[in-house]
């Protein structure tokens, strides 16, 4: 987070590995409010991510890599379907995971 707010130079182009990796949900989504604000101004990120928070970014154009590059809609992600189904039912995920 210190790095988005003191070295990110506008009108720039980034990218980002998985930037989400270290971060809270919360500070997922104060990050994507410091890219948006930067986006704004010019500012260009390419980030390659498994977090829903920074995927559900309305502005985001998101390509899947796993059959080539396509262009897909968030709740297209794997990462979307597997956070709702879990959070759905996380006793069937559980279940299989975890022995009484």
């Amino acid at each position: 987070m210190d790095f988005m707010n003191s070295q990110i130079i506008r009108n720039s182009l980034y990218i980002l590995d998985e930037p989400e990796s270290a971060l809270s949900p919360s500070n997922q989504l104060n990050l994507l409010r410091i890219i948006d604000e930067f986006s704004k101004e010019g500012t260009q990120f390419i980030i390659a991510t498994h977090s829903p928070f920074i995927l559900a970014y309305p502005k985001a154009k998101i390509i899947n890599l796993d059959n080539g590059m396509n262009e897909v809609t968030f709740k297209q992600t794997k990462i979307y379907r597997l956070y709702h189904s879990f959070l759905e039912d996380p006793d069937l995920y559980l279940s299989d995971l975890i022995e009484d």
